[in-house]
């Protein structure tokens, strides 16, 4: 392959995405009430967001789908060909249609439209032609600017693929923010992966309960030890007497007193006033804290009382969970 080859590749692709993001500037430009109104009456509606499209387009209605469903407007995808073997009884009433066909004459989706006008269920169309049958029969259209494929021949979907998937992008955020959806709710719909990791909230990797190795100032360190052991942390914290945390010891401190060690009490060995953590604070802040500080665990406090802890978060549990 010559360098001559490589420069037209990049040439190419250069092309392409500037194409494409001037395609999308032409789509902002051109929002208007009809977008207002497709927001209001998705937010209406007491069932779900069903969307769907032929080919390309049935691709990018699965992602949007997808992309609602997982910001809180309850959406799915219905293949418009399966949808005329049976499919079409999953819509009902309550329900609003999301139909994507950029010609607006796809003739698949021909059932699926007319069954939305029979059963009065609101219809929401996105095309490239406002004289199309889509746009005609829709309650509601959204008209994609008229602007070139970025292939070069005009044939293969390209522009109009991306125009139609920031559209649904800029649908879905519209109604997140509008609902005051938050990165909590979002973690609701998506637990897994780095994402769902990335969420996820100190109380809901911390031990707790009996789980939590204790000791008191006046424990005799022959009795943290047991309690070190038993708990398999490698550390206890150390209690005052209204039960607030007043240190940890750590395998540091006890090499620190290996000297007479089994005739101290906790409050003579223990690091007063160690890092805690409230529990509503993300895991991923708490990943941080530790690998700043170089220890393995943090006590966690009831932010409400007087420093109790109530749990106990090791960098192995958020490693586990896909943290560090």
């Amino acid at each position: 392959m010559t360098d001559a080859d490589k420069q037209t590749f990049l040439n190419t692709a250069r092309r392409v995405i500037a194409t494409e993001a001037a395609a999308l500037s032409t789509l902002e430009q051109s929002l208007g009430d009809t977008f207002s109104e497709a927001v209001t009456l998705l937010l209406s509606t007491r069932g779900r967001v069903i969307v769907s499209g032929m080919g390309k387009s049935g691709h990018i209605a699965r992602k949007i789908a997808a992309t609602f469903a997982s910001t809180g407007t309850p959406a799915h995808f219905v293949h418009p060909a399966e949808a005329s073997h049976g499919d079409l009884g999953m819509m009902t009433a309550g329900d609003v249609v999301l139909v994507l066909s950029n010609s607006g004459e796809t003739p698949e989706l021909a059932d699926l439209v007319a069954y939305t006008r029979r059963f009065d269920i609101p219809l929401i169309g996105v095309a490239s032609r406002v004289d199309s049958t889509l746009m005609k029969q829709s309650d509601i259209g959204l008209i994609l600017p008229s602007v070139p494929e970025a292939c070069g021949t005009g044939v293969v979907p390209t522009t109009s693929t991306t125009m139609t998937l920031a559209l649904g992008d800029a649908l879905a955020v519209a109604l997140m923010e509008h609902r005051q959806f938050t990165p909590e709710h979002f973690r609701e719909f998506h637990p897994g992966g780095k994402l769902g990791a990335q969420l996820a909230r100190v109380r809901d990797l911390m031990h707790d309960g009996d789980a939590l190795p204790l000791s008191t100032t006046n424990t005799l360190m022959p009795d943290v030890l047991i309690e070190i052991s038993q708990k398999g942390f490698g550390v206890s914290g150390v209690t005052r007497d209204d039960g607030a945390l007043a240190g940890i010891i750590t395998d540091g401190d006890l090499r620190r007193h290996m000297e007479g060690l089994l005739e101290h009490r906790a409050a003579d060995v223990m690091t007063a006033a160690p890092q805690t953590i409230a529990p509503s604070a993300l895991a991923e802040e708490a990943v941080a804290i530790m690998n700043k500080r170089k220890i393995t665990c943090l006590f966690v406090v009831d932010p409400a009382g007087p420093g109790n802890p109530i749990g106990l978060l090791h960098i192995h549990d958020c490693l586990r969970a896909g943290l560090g």
